[in-house]
């Protein structure tokens, strides 16, 4: 998956700002599913552009800089069609935890069990950011499609972060019954 069929996305919804991605939904909506820094999205937003899959406008502001609006075109929302319809590869995990326990015999019990609890910890964080966003549920019939899909995914990435947590404590169990 690209950043560039993300933003596609987003602007399908609403035509929006460099800064209302970056804020309305890369830190906010989708935080669970995709992260970017501001340098990358305006990256990004400058190569859909030279694609003609977006277009911008500048709007006038007197009291404060001006504002470039982006809005998809005829051939981004094409393209976005395109990618929604394509099966995509599996991703590569890279996961720098497992790695990290994967060599860490050499290291003591402790300090192995410190490092799962710094993760067990930021996951859990991330769950609760997750159980703060509120998506209609499921089985509420006056929710939209958009709002079901958004419940669908939004429940998958809970169910992973359980499982994780749920896997750290049973490592972080397994690892204080060892002897080092």
């Amino acid at each position: 998956m690209s950043l560039a069929h993300v933003i596609l996305g987003l602007l399908q919804q609403q035509e929006r700002t460099g800064y209302d991605l970056k804020t309305e939904c890369f830190d906010d909506c989708i935080a669970h599913l995709w992260q970017a820094d501001q340098a990358q999205i305006y990256r990004t937003l400058d190569k859909l552009e030279a694609q003609g899959w977006i277009t911008c406008t500048v709007e006038i502001q007197h009291d404060r800089p001006n504002r470039k609006v982006y809005r998809i075109t005829e051939a981004g929302e094409a393209e976005l069609t395109r990618w929604l319809q394509t099966h995509q590869p599996l991703p590569v995990l890279q996961e720098p935890l497992l790695v990290q326990l994967y060599f860490a015999a050499q290291l003591s019990n402790e300090a192995i069990v410190l490092l799962l609890e710094q993760e067990l910890a930021a996951r859990g964080e991330k769950l609760a950011q997750c159980n703060a966003i509120e998506v209609s549920s499921l089985n509420n019939p006056t929710a939209s499609r958009e709002q079901k899909l958004h419940r669908l995914v939004l429940d998958l990435a809970k169910q992973r972060e359980q499982t994780y947590l749920n896997w750290l404590e049973k490592a972080i169990e397994v690892i204080r019954s060892q002897s080092t």
